[in-house]
């Protein structure tokens, strides 16, 4: 919520950028999914069918060391760039930062991140003895500007709290 008397803020505090992992949610998902344009969707059987026969590879899921190469490199770019890094969580099957990247547009944040994500994704798997896959991640993604203060924080404590056992933390024995 805006102070009182605060003028709207014309440039976002933050970006809260979301992006999953390929084949991880198809046009036609039961879920419902968006449209290039922004438009939400129901669930649609036979655009999902279509949607897994454009496949090229494999649907990707992040085992936890890949996730930690996600994450990692994501927070190396923003040293790199020196941006300022609130909250990212890589999950099996999605990634969510919530960043300060002070004149530059949330698509090229995203696009960036992505890049940095998929070489060390790349470097991980040729030392595993897995090279070969090209495609890591489901073009575009979401992306929220955040203003306000409150939001921020309310973006932050999802990404960090409401995730699941975080990836840099190791799960407790038997799972």
């Amino acid at each position: 919520m805006r102070n009182v008397g605060s003028s709207p803020r014309s440039d976002p505090l933050a970006f809260f950028l979301t992006w999953t992992a390929y084949g991880s949610w198809l046009p036609g998902d039961d879920r419902g999914w968006v449209d290039g344009h922004g438009g939400v969707h129901g669930p649609e059987p036979r655009q999902q069918v279509l949607a897994l026969r454009r496949m090229t590879e494999e649907a990707v899921t992040f085992d936890r060391l890949q996730r930690v190469a996600v994450e990692e490199a994501i927070t190396a770019h923003c040293r790199v760039r020196r941006w300022h890094l609130h909250a990212v969580e890589c999950r099996s099957q999605h990634v969510h930062v919530v960043v300060t990247a002070v004149d530059r547009a949330a698509d090229d944040v995203m696009k960036q991140f992505k890049s940095w994500a998929t070489r060390a994704l790349k470097a991980f798997a040729g030392a595993r003895g897995l090279q070969g896959r090209t495609r890591w991640w489901t073009e575009g993604g979401s992306r929220r500007r955040i203003f306000c203060e409150g939001d921020l924080a309310s973006v932050v404590t999802y990404v960090r709290e409401c995730q699941g056992v975080p990836t840099q933390q190791a799960p407790p024995a038997g799972q």
